[in-house]
């Protein structure tokens, strides 16, 4: 099977159907990871409700962060569940990139990817999909966001078991696709689109415009999806 050539064709394919999904949405960099963090756990919607309110009570940027009351973060956030504990990270990694810094996000970005990653993983609150979103949408770094959704996906083609980990599904598709940031962040964005909109716990089979490829490249295909895959 020549995986490569698979994940290239569904890429095509998706990005064919749905367009190019404009992803990650935010106006700067601090948003990105302010976004990022805040997304564990809840829908889009409540984050960007949060945002919006950060950005209105001036507080979306890493100074204000920083020197505000961690409670006044949290009120601002309330709409994104576990607002306190979100607070928290938010401040954390503010202070990080402060004290190590010099609260420059360039000099952040500036670090090799992999030594990068597990700086971020160090922090408090940040695990491997929040550091990998951080690291591809706000720092433009080729790695790859791996979530339920990319699982599900994978399964479903029958490219690898539902059971694979984190870095097993993020290793495939670094090690099956051109080292490319525009991919990888356009790959991301059209799974989690499919597989909100068709590919669910229960597939809409019947609407799947990712059929006809998966018949020709020989795919395991909803119809025999496990029903109790992750959503």
């Amino acid at each position: 099977m020549n995986h490569r050539h698979i994940l290239l064709s569904i890429f095509e394919r998706m990005l064919q159907v749905y367009g190019p999904r404009k992803w990650w949405p935010a106006k700067t960099r601090f948003e990105v990871i302010v976004g990022a963090i805040l997304t564990q756990n809840v829908s889009w919607k409540n984050v960007q409700i949060a945002i919006n309110k950060l950005q209105k009570n001036g507080l979306l940027n890493l100074e204000s962060m920083l020197s505000a009351e961690t409670g006044k973060v949290a009120e601002n956030i309330r709409s994104s569940r576990y607002y306190n504990q979100k607070a928290w990270r938010l401040k954390g990694f503010c202070q990080h990139v402060k004290e190590r810094y010099n609260g420059s996000l360039d000099a952040l970005f500036n670090n090799d990817m992999e030594i990068l990653r597990e700086e971020l993983l160090g922090l408090k609150g940040i695990g491997k999909e929040t550091a990998d979103s951080i690291l591809l949408y706000a720092g433009q770094k080729p790695t790859f966001v791996s979530d339920a959704y990319t699982k599900r996906f994978l399964d479903r083609f029958g490219l690898m078991d539902g059971n694979a980990g984190y870095d097993q599904i993020r290793n495939y598709f670094m090690q099956n696709l051109p080292t490319d940031v525009y991919i990888y962040n356009e790959y991301h964005a059209l799974i989690d689109h499919h597989c909100h909109r068709i590919c669910k716990v229960q597939p809409d089979c019947s609407s799947c415009s990712m059929k006809i490829i998966g018949e020709k490249l020989n795919c395991q295909f909803p119809e025999q999806a496990k029903q109790g895959s992750p959503g």
